[in-house]
């Protein structure tokens, strides 16, 4: 302003092009009307350009160009108001904005954009662009966060949006929204795959083209075993089958995987499928079971003593940095992972399949080389106990349970259920598992052998199929493929219900959640906790801890006034518009589909009836035809036979006479149909003989005049 003071709002006039205020006093020419108020243009877009032009940002062109574009956006209609601030903002500051009239291409983006999408609701609020390393403010907000530093390094505790009040502890320490960084990741993965570019290069060999041994390409970095690949599966079961491998899916030997087999190592072992990791000591899944473990010395707790052994689980170890094995333990074992499907199977039942490694020193069940198959064992306890190195371990009890005798012995039967052990140090144990329901695998009595007492799971993996020439053929679960709109939704889920979230809310510790489950999780609970002193005196009241259902963090004083993430839930809502237009329109391209292919079969149908129709029409004309020559044929020999029975009378016979009344013969004449087919039709022929002509049938009925 010219007088260098702050007008009342009253006293300012906007610009039509430029949107500018101005102050009605400092003007040298104010509009006389409310009608030129309303179509009144400030005197820098009034401003016939010459020498002494005012300098415009880089960029921006000249004055003319200027007003130009201000004025090609402002009779835009298709934008709205909103949009037409930010290119305004975007001409005003230099940057480059592409018009409709020079790309052909409209200012909205497809609706189908996903990009564009979350382009238009996360952007930064500092840089106008997606953020980078999102952080989401209490308040909702999205900014970059260099951004979000630089501006609370300003000593600015506000949100810059909305002047909520930033808690100073994620001022000084805010936490990156990792649901964002894998939204706005896959949204820009999408976009190049769909602009295209050279395709990725994957080294993969099917298994009926590998050698018959594990081998090493060029890509190994190093010699021998280490980064060798896995030879030829010779067995056509699964990577997770429970239970002994059975002769049926052996199509090299046709006799299964036998106790006391022996591999070079544990990569040929693999290759056999009695225990698939070439590492890891336990192949299972949490939340399935574990199909086999080896014995090879990882552990010094493992006590082998044959028909049963203790086993320690695995973890507990640094293993940072690419390291594949580490004798120091730092850190407590815990039920997870594939300790956890070593309990899975514990309370199931179900059959573990046994290696032992000649890396087992301390056994003297192990073989003296390679590794060894030594048949199913069941896991019959588990708990938890302080081992050797002062840490807690997970610890088995597995007892054989096979129906083939032991490598180690010379009996000529299997194994029959036999007492467990008395373990000492069950005593100072924690976290005690045991079986209570019936095994799976259990001894069936009458057949007098070891075998699946319930169904076995079912397979979640691929495997092998034998087909009748002896092939194989790989048999897959077909995986749904998820559209990039479905896959962002299943990352917008809530971390309590695992569902779309439902008005979103960011806690300062960066994880999401429904508001409806966020509070549900501290109902009940209050802010405060008042304290006394057994009852006579009220002590100091004290704030309550509500940690964060997924982190340690308090979140306590968000708890009180949750703010819903709108720029998350307004990017959720567009997802889910677009995808349920995406199946009404797949619903109705099927119904048409359909109705087009019931539209063909109705046309077919009444071609082949009136093909039909001709075809009974030409039959009954040629019916017709054979009914009188067959009538015809009758008619004669009533007459000759009559004639013979009338010869007769004058020989002196007996003669027998029907009444003078109107007959009708009909007699069934079979014949062929015209086509040449088996088919025999019937044809009843009537005739009426002429009046008072007596007729002779060939069994007359006996009777008197």
């Amino acid at each position: 302003m010219i007088c260098k003071q702050k007008p009342p709002e009253a006293l300012t006039l906007t610009c039509k092009t430029c949107v500018t205020p101005w102050h009605l006093a400092c003007l040298s020419a104010p509009p006389q009307t409310l009608a030129d108020a309303a179509a009144w243009e400030c005197p820098d877009c009034t401003f016939v350009a010459s020498d002494s032009n005012p300098a415009f940002p880089v960029g921006s062109g000249s004055s003319e160009d200027l007003i130009a574009a201000i004025r090609a956006i402002e009779s835009d209609q298709s934008l709205s108001d909103k949009e037409k601030a930010r290119r305004r903002q975007e001409v005003m500051s230099g940057s480059v904005v592409k018009s409709a009239a020079a790309d052909g291409v409209s200012g909205k983006r497809e609706s189908n954009d996903v990009l564009g999408l979350l382009d238009g609701s996360f952007n930064c609020s500092f840089c106008m662009q997606l953020p980078e390393r999102p952080v989401t403010t209490p308040c909702g907000h999205n900014f970059c966060l260099k951004c979000f530093q630089k501006w609370t390094g300003q000593g600015k505790r506000t949100c810059a949006i909305c002047r909520s009040t930033i808690p100073s502890k994620m001022a000084s320490q805010p936490r990156i929204n990792s649901a964002l960084v894998i939204a706005i990741r896959m949204a820009k993965m999408s976009k190049s795959i769909n602009a295209g570019g050279p395709p990725k290069v994957y080294n993969f060999v099917h298994n009926q083209n590998r050698p018959d041994k594990a081998y090493t390409t060029d890509r190994a970095k190093k010699s021998g075993m280490a980064n060798a690949s896995s030879g030829k599966i010779f067995v056509t079961v699964p990577s997770d089958h429970f239970g002994p491998i059975p002769a049926e899916n052996d199509p090299e030997r046709n006799q299964g995987v036998l106790v006391g087999e022996t591999w070079v190592d544990r990569m040929e072992c693999r290759q056999w499928g009695a225990h698939i990791p070439h590492v890891a000591g336990i192949s299972g899944q949490s939340d399935y079971g574990a199909q086999s473990v080896a014995l090879s010395g990882g552990y010094q707790d493992d006590e082998d003593h044959g028909e049963w052994f203790l086993y320690t689980g695995s973890g507990g170890r640094d293993l940072s940095g690419n390291k594949r094995t580490n004798k120091d333990q730092s850190f407590d074992q815990k039920f997870e992972k594939q300790n956890e499907a070593l309990r899975f199977s514990c309370r199931k039942g179900y059959p573990v399949r046994v290696v032992r490694s000649h890396k087992e020193k301390r056994s003297s069940y192990a073989p003296e080389i390679g590794v060894r198959y030594d048949g199913i064992y069941r896991i019959e306890k588990c708990w938890r106990k302080v081992g050797i190195q002062g840490y807690k371990v997970c610890r088995y009890l597995f007892v054989r349970c096979d129906n083939d005798p032991a490598p180690w012995t010379s009996d000529d039967h299997g194994d029959h259920p036999r007492p467990l052990p008395v373990i000492k140090e069950l005593k100072d144990a924690t976290d005690v598992t045991e079986r209570k329901a019936t095994p799976s695998w259990d001894y069936d009595e009458e057949v007098n052998c070891w075998m699946w007492k319930k169904p076995p799971p079912e397979s979640r993996k691929l495997g092998e199929e034998i087909l009748e020439d002896g092939s194989t053929k790989t048999v897959r679960r077909r995986a749904k493929s998820m559209s990039v709109r479905e896959r962002l939704l299943k990352e917008f889920s809530c971390l309590i219900c695992r569902k779309v979230m439902l008005l979103p809310v960011t806690t300062p510790c960066a994880h999401n959640f429904c508001k409806v489950c966020l509070e549900s999780a501290f109902a009940g609970q209050t802010y405060i906790r008042q304290r006394t002193c057994e009852g006579r005196r009220t002590l100091r009241a004290q704030k309550n801890v509500m940690k964060c259902p997924s982190c340690k963090n308090d979140i306590s004083d968000f708890l009180q006034n949750p703010q819903v993430n709108r720029e998350l839930m307004s990017v959720i809502e567009s997802l889910q518009e677009q995808e349920q237009s995406k199946e009404m329109e797949d619903n109705v391209e099927s119904i048409e589909e359909t109705c087009d292919a019931d539209e063909e079969n109705i046309q077919s149908g009444e071609e082949t009836s009136d093909a039909d129709e001709k075809n009974v029409e030409l039959s009954e004309e040629t019916d017709d035809a054979d009914g009188k020559s067959d009538g015809i044929a009758v008619f004669t020999e009533i007459s000759n036979k009559e004639s013979e029975i009338l010869g007769e009378d004058k020989e002196g016979k007996e003669v027998i006479k029907t009444p003078t009344t109107e007959t009708k013969s009909q007699k069934s004449s079979k014949r062929k149909e015209p086509d040449g087919g088996d088919k025999i039709s019937e044809v009843k022929v009537t005739q009426k003989p002429d009046a008072g002509v007596e007729t002779r049938s060939k069994k007359p009925k006996v009777g008197t005049e």
